[in-house]
């Protein structure tokens, strides 16, 4: 019984840890897309669709397509990312680790079209957005972080979405001991945000190498989640 409940300590460490690696990812390429890929989000669905509504209402000359096809792009992977695991149990699973190195792949594809293209960052004062296709690699993007998404809500661990933080941090300020409450889970809340400002940082540095960069980095860390996975936890196919 001992055994049993140090190894399911252990797993439930390890899930953690990995789907901390995922937010990281999120954190990078989101900074990628907001200063990089003018002011579009690939990952926090919820600041497309505020930017959307602002630009919608004509404020500040913000981008209307970008967000638009980014939120397009994002239910396009949870759907894929969904229907592929609708037949696995919750909790980390080999489909699971599979679609990571999926969405690595595709941040990989990014990586080298960027820097074969010789794109550069498309920042608020570039008239006309940059070039189109730019606009299709801001939606490529944006599926890999459907799949991402949907796939850390199958393996189901609390308060990590990997994409967003709001309800994370609600959780955390209202399950604090300030709050009256036990402070349960804190540690787990407080690193999912600190992870995705670090990354977000990240991301933000490695624009001043070139725009490639960032994407390449989350296909590592992917790839890197997903090999750890497979290594570190028993899986259910």
């Amino acid at each position: 019984m001992r055994d049993d409940v140090a190894h399911e300590g252990t797993r439930v460490r390890w899930t953690v840890a990995l789907l901390l690696g995922c937010t990281f990812a999120t954190g990078v390429v989101d900074a990628v897309g907001y200063l990089g890929l003018d002011r579009v989000f690939v990952g926090n669905m919820t600041g497309n669709v505020a930017i959307l509504g602002m630009a919608l209402a004509g404020g500040g000359e913000l981008p209307v397509l970008g967000p638009a096809v980014a939120l397009l792009g994002f239910v396009v992977g949870a759907v894929l990312a969904g229907r592929a695991l609708r037949s696995r149990q919750a909790g980390w699973s080999g489909r699971a680790g599979l679609l990571l190195v999926v969405a690595g792949a595709v941040f990989a594809a990014v990586t080298v079209v960027l820097a074969l293209a010789g794109a550069q960052v498309v920042g608020p004062d570039d008239a006309g957005g940059g070039p189109p296709w730019l606009v299709a690699v801001t939606t490529v993007m944006a599926v890999a972080m459907g799949v991402q998404a949907a796939t850390a809500r199958r393996i189901a661990v609390a308060d990590l979405t990997t994409v967003v933080v709001t309800s994370t941090l609600t959780g955390l300020a209202a399950d604090s001991r300030l709050a009256g409450a036990s402070g349960a889970q804190w540690r787990r809340r407080a690193g999912a945000i600190l992870v995705l400002v670090a990354g977000a940082a990240v991301g933000a540095l490695l624009l001043r190498v070139h725009l490639a960069v960032g994407p390449g980095l989350a296909a590592v860390v992917l790839v890197a989640v997903a090999v750890a996975g497979r290594r570190a936890l028993p899986t259910s196919g």
